[in-house]
């Protein structure tokens, strides 16, 4: 099993900055993609980044040039450094991480909002 902790959520004002930390822990045995998903109040969630194994990204257009999606494997840590905050970004933002025991499988973190201000 694996845990996600999440962390770094908040109040920021339109044109701010946050970065968002999810640390994995439990009985893995090496993480492979590793990624951010949000979900605003009434919406379905949505992809917001990837980061896998080789260390390509990918973005969703609405984040592209303003988010940055990256890894540190030796903590087992994924975080979104995320600039040029919108009032649009406001959401509970969850991680997500597969391990390569099981790709089909995905562990989800409980969430952390951010919400952002105009």
């Amino acid at each position: 099993q694996v845990q996600l902790v999440e962390s770094g959520g908040g109040l920021v004002q339109a044109g701010g900055s946050l970065r968002l930390s999810c640390a994995a822990s439990g009985s893995f045995f090496r993480l492979v993609d590793m990624g951010w998903y949000r979900q605003a109040p009434g919406k379905q969630r949505e992809m917001v980044a990837t980061i896998f194994s080789a260390g390509t990204t990918n973005y969703a257009d609405s984040v592209k040039g303003r988010f940055t999606i990256s890894r540190d494997n030796a903590k087992n840590t994924v975080y979104l450094q995320m600039d040029s905050l919108k009032p649009e970004d406001t959401a509970v933002y969850f991680c997500t991480v597969r391990d390569l025991r099981d790709v089909t499988r995905d562990y989800w973190g409980q969430g952390t909002q951010v919400t952002v201000s105009s």
